[in-house]
This record gives C-alpha cells, structure tokens and sequence, in this order.
C-alpha cells in the first residue's frame, strides 16, 4: 500500500466499518465519489476483504473462550486437520504455528461441558491429541488492523 489518501481510507473504515462516505470524504479531503471510487478499488484488489459485526459473546451465549493446541497422533498421517474440522462452528480460527503443536484454535462455547464435548470432537475427528488453555479474562481482541503509515520499500 503506498499511497497515503488509500492508507487514510483504509485507517478509517477500519475504526468505523460503517463511516459513511460522507465521513470518509470530509476526513481524506477528497469527494465522495472519489472515496467511493477508491474504496471500490481497495474492495476489487481485496485489500477490503469484507465487512462484518462483532458481537458480545456473553450477549450471545458463549462466554468461555479456550486456545487448543493440537497435535496428531501419527506426525505421518495426511496434514488435513484444518479442512477436518471446519464443520464444528465453535471453532472461530485455526492457526498453523511453530513449535510442538500443529495448530492452534481458539474456540467460544456456552460452558465447561461445552467445552470439553468440543475437544472430544476434535480428538475424534481429526485424530488428534490436544492441549486446552481456558481464557479466565480477555483485556481486548479484535484490535484493527491498521496500514502501516509508510510506504514498505
């Protein structure tokens, strides 16, 4: 991203994914349709990739968030896990990282019981062992992602 107005534009949809393009306008300094043509363009290159809500999970039933790490039981077995469990809803990203762990989950459900239903369904559906680390207190998440303020070289 090396241009400036595109990288304002993008710093405050960001904040407000719902500023108006009034808003946008009068904060680039350029015309709406100006603006409208360039969010378009951010949109169709997909660096806008999409809009969307964030709800409260406590609001919406499922207050216990946990990370899994899991591992599989046989390091020769076809590396799949991600598409194997795409179907248990509970699960809001997969991670490949480095370390011991394959990947790393992290997953909203309404209780303990919940949660532990969840890992057996894991365990069982990608053949996997996994390790749990429960979330006692989130300070914050869903941080924007903001372009960086200078073009990379």
């Amino acid at each position: 991203m090396d241009d400036a107005v595109d990288r304002q534009i993008l710093a405050e949809i960001t904040r407000d994914g719902r500023a108006t393009l009034a808003h946008l306008s009068d904060a680039v300094g350029l015309s709406v349709s100006a603006v409208q043509s360039r969010l378009r363009k951010l949109e169709t290159r997909g660096v806008v990739t999409g809009y969307r809500a964030l709800l409260d999970p406590e609001q919406v039933g499922t207050p216990l968030s946990a990370f899994i790490e899991i591992t599989p039981l046989d390091p020769a077995q076809p590396d799949i896990a991600p598409e194997q469990l795409q179907h248990l809803s509970a699960i809001e990203a997969c991670h490949s990282i480095a370390g011991d762990a394959s990947y790393m989950l992290f997953v909203r459900v309404a209780s303990p019981r919940a949660l532990e239903d969840l890992v057996r369904d894991i365990r069982t559906a990608a053949s996997v062992n996994t390790r749990t680390t429960v979330v006692l207190q989130t300070y914050y998440e869903n941080r924007p992602v903001l372009p960086d303020a200078a073009p990379a070289h």
